[in-house]
């Protein structure tokens, strides 16, 4: 028991951490502007509906708060990666 919360909290704070690089590669990517950041702001407010879609499935069909977290971290790390190489 308490290592499943240990790990909860693990990958919460996780998350957090990560979440905020996506932020951070956003944000310069918006302060620059040009056609490359309209279609980040495009795709950023598609994935977000999608994800909380997708939670609200998972939730819904009985998911571990564990998994809906590495569910969130995984779309976060693509991000992140995806836009580190643009």
């Amino acid at each position: 028991m308490l290592f499943a919360w240990w790990k909860t909290s693990l990958d919460m704070a996780m998350l957090g951490l990560e979440a905020q690089e996506v932020i951070a590669q956003r944000m310069a990517m918006f302060a620059l502007g040009g056609p490359a950041a309209q279609v980040e702001a495009q795709l950023m407010v598609t994935e977000k509906i999608m994800a909380a879609s997708e939670t609200a499935l998972m939730v819904a069909a009985g998911a571990s708060n564990g998994k809906v977290i590495r569910n969130y971290r995984r779309k976060v790390r693509a991000n992140a990666l995806r836009l580190s190489k643009g």
